[in-house]
């Protein structure tokens, strides 16, 4: 008689879920700031001339900003 085989739940890695995604944007500027370990960029919107740039804050601040914006034909093709 065979036996059944333990089944084993994979644990979710914290490290393999993909964060949230801040929409590609043709405005936005990704600025490093600090090239250490961990790391850390400011955002800055462009939009609509190019020429004064708007800041954002860091990443985690810029994603809802950036997500809910509804200017027309600023977000890459394959992001509409």
């Amino acid at each position: 008689m065979a036996l059944p085989l333990p089944v084993v739940q994979p644990e979710e890695d914290p490290y393999r879920l993909a964060p949230h995604r801040i929409r590609r944007c043709t405005f936005r500027r990704v600025i490093m700031v600090d090239p250490g370990e961990d790391r850390v960029y400011d955002v800055e919107c462009l939009f609509p001339d190019r020429k004064i740039p708007i800041p954002l804050g860091d990443l985690q601040s810029a994603l809802p900003i950036c997500n809910a914006c509804t200017a027309p034909h600023i977000f890459r093709p394959d992001e509409d």
